[in-house]
């Protein structure tokens, strides 16, 4: 009798430990793909708003277009070369870097409460079930980049626009799974309207910008 109910024991606990796993590869299976690409998006989302609050408030005040961009003119008053204050720029651009990746390590120690039924693109319970928590933090570089466009504005005119363009990568963290996201936006900072002509080459951006490493690695 006694080894008829260690039998059974066993074949209880035998039971539950393949459910359990049962359970885990049908959720990994079929679950984890639309939570991950839910988290995914979220993630970035969240860190694209993260990054151009901290665009907007570092150039608001900072970036002033006739401070930072000088003009040589010749004789005609043609525009020659445009001049732009290299170590400004390239200064306001760290402490954009420094600010996102600080308010973004910030963002992934808190993490991300995301509803199960929301991940699972069920609109009618979006809001409702048990909630996943979703951490975060940035690895790699954080690093800006300066752009600039010329376009006709009318005779005579030339409209230029200054960008600037942050990129990273995010490793979002679920508890069954994790994955890489990249997160690159581009936030326009200064235009103006600049009276006569402008040659192709007049300004060039390619070496401006900057790369700050994130703490968390």
């Amino acid at each position: 009798m006694k080894k008829n109910n260690k039998i059974r024991i066993i074949a209880y606990i035998i039971s539950i430990i393949i459910g359990i796993n049962l359970f885990i590869y049908i959720f990994n299976k079929t679950l984890t793909p639309s939570i991950i690409a839910a988290a995914d998006a979220e993630v970035r989302a969240r860190a694209i708003e993260i990054v151009n609050k901290c665009v907007v408030e570092e150039y608001i005040n900072r970036f002033k277009y006739d401070e930072i961009i000088k003009m040589d003119k010749d004789r005609e008053g043609n525009i020659v070369l445009l001049k732009a204050d290299t170590l400004k720029m390239n200064m306001i651009a760290c402490d954009v870097a420094l600010k996102a990746g600080e308010e973004l390590r910030k963002l992934g120690e808190k993490g991300i409460r995301l509803p199960l039924a929301y991940a699972l693109k069920n609109n009618m319970f979006s809001y409702l079930g048990p909630k996943i928590t979703v951490k975060m933090y940035p690895i790699g570089y954080i690093e800006t980049k300066y752009l600039s466009q010329f376009e006709s504005a009318g005779i005579n005119q030339t409209r230029h626009k200054i960008y600037v363009r942050v990129n990273t990568k995010i490793r979002v963290i679920l508890p069954l799974s994790s994955n890489i996201v990249e997160v690159n936006n581009e936030v326009p900072i200064a235009e103006t309207i600049i009276i006569g002509k402008v040659p192709e080459t007049a300004l060039q951006f390619d070496d401006m910008g900057i790369k700050v490493p994130n703490n968390s690695n």
